[in-house]
């Protein structure tokens, strides 16, 4: 298989969203973290997914959930890093990262769809 660099981006941002709910688990926060392990984690899952993708229609749905996923991740890092779970200047980086899969899966499904018009 040849280099996915936003597969790799999203597997190096879900290890460190497991990480992230290690430590709010361990103070207690079960809610918040456990919806930003399911979504921050299904990001990589689904652009695996797209990669063995059907058709190309198949591929752009699979990567379109990626980047749902991402959208409602960064919800979750915004709304944990306001309400004072998550350390502002540390975890910025964190959101940094969810918010580039955010652009680069956000370009993604653009030039996907204009092959697709395109065929």
């Amino acid at each position: 298989m040849k280099e996915n660099i936003v597969y790799d981006k999203a597997f190096e941002f879900a290890i460190d969203i497991v990480e992230t709910y290690k430590k709010l688990s361990s103070k207690g926060e079960h809610v918040l973290s456990k919806q930003l392990l399911k979504c921050g984690t299904s990001i990589g899952a689904n652009i695996k997914e797209s990669v063995h993708g059907q058709s190309k229609k198949d591929f752009l749905s699979k990567i379109n959930i990626a980047l749902k996923e991402a959208s409602e991740t960064e919800y979750w890092l915004e709304l944990l890093i306001e309400t004072k779970y998550l350390d502002r200047k540390h975890h910025a980086l964190l959101l940094n990262k969810c918010k580039e899969l955010n652009r680069l899966l956000t370009s993604i499904v653009r030039s996907t769809k204009q092959a697709i018009k395109g065929d």
